[in-house]
């Protein structure tokens, strides 16, 4: 059995449920509804918005603990999701990057021989999926983000936390080191601010999950910290609003349902209204009409969720 987040919260059983709606009132007025399931429950995946404004899901570990291969794409208009090509090898707690040619590079997770160094690229225009270069090292639980330069960020990860980075370069295909973070870091999250730094928050550290955030700077290659969020977090995930806060939901300390802001100008983070399940494992992604799409994860009693639901910033308090 597959333990990516080192807990059995993100793997256990299967849920394909009925779908949910939630209205948050007052000072927490953010709002939750369900869309389409997932043809396949999966938690650990990777969910990346495509340049045609349909959603690539791509692996993760199915309700018998299997790694999958498999994908499906999202389509907004119509809330349904449809299979796509399989990836050259399953993964669980890898990531997917959107490059600027239009592919999406999936790097690292846990495969079934352990984990991975291999990445491999998708073009949305034939389904398809084909093996790039190796990282330095091998990963899951780590993070990725596309720089201003056209080169992929990646950070942290491993079983017992990295904190090593090294940038992809598309034009190549070749990995190379950059700056450690601070803290090592598993199961963190990443997010491109519009300042052209990195902000990477929680995961899990040398002494259990964290609360703390540090920032990257791309011109020096190098880390500092900023403001901690209101708890510990890890499994959770980080979508950049068009405000230029950064929305954080879910996690798998306690089985999280609850969501905070951060705000780059002055580093400090606010609590937003609650998902209508707690999630760890599961996948965010910001479509064009500027609401959140959540997916899938590992919710209550270590089910495995297909349900899906939507966050909309402009309730948000």
């Amino acid at each position: 059995m597959i333990h990516p987040g080192g807990t059995a919260h993100r793997l256990a059983g299967a849920l394909a449920g009925a779908a949910l709606l939630l209205a948050v009132s007052g000072c927490t007025a953010a709002s939750w509804t369900a869309t389409g399931n997932m043809i396949e429950a999966r938690a650990g995946h990777a969910a990346t918005l495509l340049p045609d404004g349909t959603v690539l899901v791509a692996g993760g570990s199915s309700s018998a603990f299997a790694v999958l291969p498999s994908a499906e794409l999202y389509e907004p208009g119509s809330g349904s999701w449809t299979a796509t090509g399989n990836m050259h090898e399953g993964r669980v707690g890898h990531t997917a990057t959107l490059l600027p040619d239009g592919t999406v590079l999936v790097a690292g997770g846990v495969g079934s021989d352990g984990a991975l160094a291999s990445a491999e690229l998708y073009d949305p225009s034939s389904g398809s999926w084909t093996a790039t270069g190796n990282m330095d090292v091998a990963r899951n639980g780590h993070t990725a983000t596309l720089l201003p330069d056209g080169t992929v960020l990646v950070a942290g990860g491993g079983g017992g936390g990295l904190a090593s980075a090294e940038l992809y370069d598309p034009s190549s295909g070749s990995w190379s080191a950059t700056g450690n973070m601070i803290e090592v870091r598993a199961y963190l999250t990443i997010t491109l601010l519009r300042d052209g730094r990195v902000l990477v928050a929680g995961g899990v550290g040398s002494d259990g999950a964290l609360a703390s955030a540090e920032l990257y700077d791309p011109g020096s290659g190098s880390w500092t910290a900023t403001g901690n969020m209101n708890g510990v977090r890890d499994g959770h995930t980080a979508t950049l609003l068009p405000d230029g806060t950064v929305l954080v939901a879910g996690g798998d300390i306690g089985m999280l349902a609850s969501a905070e802001l951060y705000n780059p100008s002055s580093g400090t983070w606010a609590t937003t209204g609650s998902m209508s399940e707690v999630r760890a494992g599961h996948a965010a992604t910001l479509l064009p009409d500027d609401t959140v799409l959540v997916a899938g994860g590992a919710g209550s009693g270590g089910s495995v969720l297909a349900s899906v639901e939507l966050y909309d910033p402009g309730k948000g308090t």
